[in-house]
């Protein structure tokens, strides 16, 4: 299936969701994309737990550092 008939499908598939009015197929649909979706923090790492932690809580406290700053260190990967 190309690209092009995947988008497709996909516009088929929301203008069908779009008229459904049978709530049990809708719950259905629903456990689907819920059970095709991984939980992305329950894959990654505890350090990586522990350096998003550390992140958030640096927010949260205003040591945040300018953007200038994180670009400068990082444009090799941008």
């Amino acid at each position: 299936m190309g690209t092009g008939n995947i988008q497709e499908r996909k516009l088929e598939l929301i203008q069908w969701l779009s008229v459904i009015d049978d709530v049990s197929l809708i719950e259905k649909v629903a456990k689907l994309r819920d059970d095709s979706v991984s939980d992305w923090w329950n894959e990654i790492s505890e350090d990586e737990k522990e350096s998003i932690a550390i992140g958030i809580k640096d927010a949260d406290s205003g040591f945040l550092k300018p953007h200038s700053e994180a670009r400068a260190k990082y444009e090799k990967w941008l």
